[in-house]
């Protein structure tokens, strides 16, 4: 049951709203279900940067006007993801059981995700080398016609929203960002950002070939930091894999908690090169306030305003720390009733972190960062940074 959107806007006191959304696959209905939460509190970006899975969402956001995104969300959630013969038995339990998700894991290694991508009929070994299917698993054909089906790429190109999507070069390895402020968006750009291997094929944009982000960082959080808009700014970070976790205690586990690792975010490791910039910034800013006007009036002197820092940035980190889904195989489990689940979780835990008032104002420009998450009871706490 949705919540009566507020009369005010929680996050009116920020001139710039960002949602920053980490890959994960599957798990990435988990952001929706945040997005949902937002859209109670008429929270509406400014700005969405996504990478992978997050870079499909992102992408239906920025390319649909703000009435009709939480629609084609469900629309696309329900499109990739598949019902098994025993759904039916299965909604009348609370939750899906380990045994369920094993089989809808195998249903999907095997046969695909509809409207995303298939088992390629002729194996790779047996593939031209140097063809798309000689090096992947997959073939994601049926991804750029879902996308087009729910992305408006005229309203991403020249609407509103900034739209930046991560990748990595497969040739030089460098980190690539698609950015719609520079660079013109097109179904190709979001299939590159989720084009993991070997699973997917590498996708071509120009003369060269991309790879999905997460190989090189899952979050684009360090993009936003670093190209942020000069103005007060709210960041709602969705991650999908949490960095924390439990001593593994046999193969599968140990398989699953090398995902976390590998592909969680460095939140810290991103805030503490933000705030070192910051206190640069802050020292510019204080020496030039005390320049006399005739300083000023140089022009070489004057490019010193370029770099100052009078603004402050608040994050809102929502990670997905559902224990049930602890398994090697949840980024790939891409049932209905599982993606459900998920859905609900990041509503849940959206809604938790939005009712707290201490994020509300944005930090001091002395201070410039604060950070927010949600503990293991499920309350908003500020972090020391």
């Amino acid at each position: 049951m949705n919540i009566a959107a507020p009369l005010t806007n929680p996050a009116s006191a920020y001139s710039h709203k960002v949602f920053v959304l980490q890959g994960g696959g599957a798990l990435g209905s988990y952001q929706a279900g945040a997005f949902e939460a937002l859209r109670e509190q008429n929270i509406e970006p400014d700005w969405i940067a996504g990478i992978s899975i997050g870079a499909i969402n992102a992408s239906i956001m920025a390319g649909n006007v703000p009435g009709e995104r939480l629609e084609k969300l469900r629309s696309f959630w329900n499109k990739v993801t598949i019902q098994l013969p025993v759904d039916a038995l299965m909604e009348q339990q609370r939750e899906t059981s380990p045994l369920y998700r094993t089989v809808s894991s195998w249903w999907v290694s095997t046969f695909g995700a509809p409207g995303f991508f298939s088992p390629r009929h002729i194996p790779a070994w047996f593939q031209a080398r140097g063809s798309a299917g000689a090096t992947s698993i997959y073939d994601t054909g049926h991804l750029r016609q879902t996308l087009l089906d729910h992305v408006d790429f005229d309203r991403i190109n020249h609407g509103p929203v900034r739209l930046s999507l991560g990748a990595v070069n497969v040739r030089t390895g460098n980190f690539a960002f698609f950015d719609n402020r520079n660079t013109k968006i097109t179904p190709e750009h979001i299939m590159a950002s989720g084009a993991l291997p070997p699973g997917f094929p590498a996708i071509k944009i120009g003369n060269e070939y991309y790879w999905d982000g997460g190989l090189v960082s899952n979050t684009p959080l360090t993009y936003v930091l670093r190209n942020g808009a000069g103005v007060d700014t709210v960041v709602f970070q969705v991650d999908l894999f949490s960095a924390v976790g439990p001593m593994p205690q046999d193969l599968e586990e140990v398989e699953e908690r090398r995902k976390d690792i590998t592909y969680s975010s460095r939140t810290r490791l991103n805030t503490d090169l933000f705030l070192e910039r910051h206190r640069l910034r802050r020292a510019i800013s204080e020496l030039y306030a005390r320049l006399p006007e005739e300083a000023k009036a140089d022009p070489d002197i004057r490019k010193l305003e370029e770099h100052c820092s009078s603004y402050g940035v608040t994050i809102i980190h929502l990670i997905y720390r559902n224990k049930q889904f602890r398994s090697h195989s949840k980024d790939y489990e891409f049932s209905t009733l599982s993606m459900h689940e998920h859905w609900e979780a990041g509503l849940r835990d959206a809604r938790k972190a939005l009712v707290a008032e201490d994020w509300r104002l944005p930090p001091s420009a002395e201070d410039g960062l604060k950070v927010f998450d949600l503990d293991q009871r499920t309350r908003s706490r500020r972090h020391s940074v």
